[in-house]
């Protein structure tokens, strides 16, 4: 992760009703959870957009967008993007299991050219624990 330059954090719509997303961006700025490899020295662009709702067909029109603004700024390129789908949409937690549609929403992303995929952003504790202990499902992390 060393060259990239824009983190791009996708919030669950659902999730996002009742969530700010203060521990996603807590977690990129302390560089835990799924961003650890980033690092911390380094000056890197952050912003976050929600799926737009199931089934998530709303990515392909934020990263179309995104992907003409960069063009126009000529900075930074698509493999200097990293994509984060958010805890709330790829692992079992308090506000509900995986995301339904995420493979989908991967095609999206990987057809808009954006080939730096993480799944998750913020590792809680207490949810690791519960999918550990079988409570909640574990899904493997790419």
């Amino acid at each position: 992760m060393k060259n990239i330059k824009l983190v791009v954090i996708i919030q669950c719509a659902i999730a996002k009703r009742r969530c700010s997303g203060f521990y996603c961006m807590d977690c990129f700025y302390k560089r835990k959870g799924g961003f650890v490899d980033y690092p911390k020295e380094k000056n890197i662009q952050y912003m976050m957009f929600e799926c737009g709702g199931c089934c998530g067909k709303e990515i392909s029109s934020l990263l179309g967008h995104l992907s003409r603004k960069l063009k126009e700024d000529d900075e930074i390129k698509r493999d200097e993007v990293a994509i984060h789908l958010a805890s709330c949409m790829v692992t079992d937690n308090h506000h509900y299991d995986r995301c339904p549609h995420i493979d989908y929403i991967k095609q999206i992303i990987d057809k808009q050219g954006y080939k730096n995929v993480v799944e998750g952003t913020l590792f809680a504790k207490i949810s690791e624990k519960k999918r550990k202990s079988g409570e909640y499902n574990s899904y493997s992390r790419n």
